[in-house]
């Protein structure tokens, strides 16, 4: 079982994600920075001022009187929605930005592959001469 074990850890897949796990923790700090730091003053600005989303919460127990969401749930439960919409707004600009990443890549992509396309010149001759028994079959009526 030992082997097994080392065999599967040796893999290129068990790597590859052990890798992407690291390089998302990090990147996950960054749009936590991006939120915090950049998008919350913005909206706070845009609102009037000091609105936080972190703080927004009902008290579900008559004990908690708090109006910090910290010092609230130390006195009770507290149904803490503001932190689900940091949650959620931090998601959506995580998945804007990984759709803005995956876009970028495929623009190069394609330039990187229309560039290796225009290098190679012209297809072989035979290459060709099936290129064009293709176009003629297809344009032909069906039987």
């Amino acid at each position: 079982m030992l082997n097994e074990f080392k065999a599967f850890i040796a893999r290129g897949n068990v790597m590859d994600l052990a890798v992407g796990v690291i390089i998302g923790a990090a990147f996950s700090r960054i749009v936590d920075s991006i939120v915090n730091d950049l998008v919350m003053p913005i909206v706070g600005a845009m609102t009037g001022g000091g609105f936080d989303f972190s703080n927004y919460f009902l008290p579900l127990s008559s004990n908690v009187t708090a109006n910090s969401l910290a010092a609230a749930r130390e006195q009770g439960a507290v149904f803490a929605y503001g932190n689900f919409i940091t949650v959620a707004l931090n998601f959506v600009i995580l998945a804007w930005i990984i759709f803005l990443m995956v876009k970028g890549v495929n623009r190069v992509r394609a330039s990187v592959e229309k560039q290796k396309a225009e290098e190679a010149g012209p297809p072989p001759a035979d290459v060709a001469l099936l290129t064009e028994i293709r176009d003629l079959l297809k344009s032909r009526p069906a039987v």
